[in-house]
């Protein structure tokens, strides 16, 4: 048996760990569409990684609306070609085990959209074999890059969130201090 974070075939991926964007407030609304500061945040994320040319095959996202409108977003932009599927497995209180073995048979290019504190666990899980260290602080509309090796072992290759993107719709967009 493998630990998390190895594969048998030893095949690389990239993996994209994304928090939702903003969300409205449960007092605003009780199924807690994204903001438009959280559409805006996101799109800006999404076109950004569009112009990078980031490989995507497939975008998962949890039950809640937030995610799957942060995929959605996504994937106007990313156009994966298998498209944008609902998982079970990525609420906030799931277990990380559930994805950590799924990403063993997965191609290369999965983004992964869900909550807090799960994206931190898995993540956590991944990278150190163990749910509780807090490797990684996600932003809201954040994306973290882990690549696993032909070894199975993952690490953390890069991390963006909205603020460090600029630029505007039309022009292009630049990531400011990576």
């Amino acid at each position: 048996m493998t630990s998390p974070g190895r594969n048998e075939e030893g095949a690389n991926m990239n993996m994209y760990l994304v928090r939702h964007a903003e969300a409205k407030s449960d007092q605003e609304e009780p199924l807690r569409p994204l903001s438009a500061k959280g559409r805006e945040d996101i799109a800006r994320v999404a076109a950004y990684l569009s112009q990078v040319n980031i490989p995507v095959s497939k975008i998962f996202h949890s039950t809640k609306l937030r995610a799957k409108q942060t995929a959605e977003i996504l994937f106007e932009h990313l156009r994966p070609g298998r498209g944008v599927s609902e998982a079970d497995g990525l609420s906030p209180l799931d277990e990380p085990a559930i994805w950590a073995e799924r990403l063993r048979d997965m191609p290369d290019g999965v983004i992964l959209v869900g909550h807090l504190p799960y994206l931190a666990r898995l993540t956590s899980l991944l990278l150190c074999g163990a749910t509780d260290k807090n490797i990684v602080s996600f932003m809201m509309a954040g994306i973290v890059c882990l690549r696993r090796d032909d070894t199975g072992l993952w690490s953390l290759q890069w991390m963006l969130t909205p603020d460090v993107v600029i630029g505007e719709k039309g022009t292009g967009y630049e990531c400011d201090g990576l």
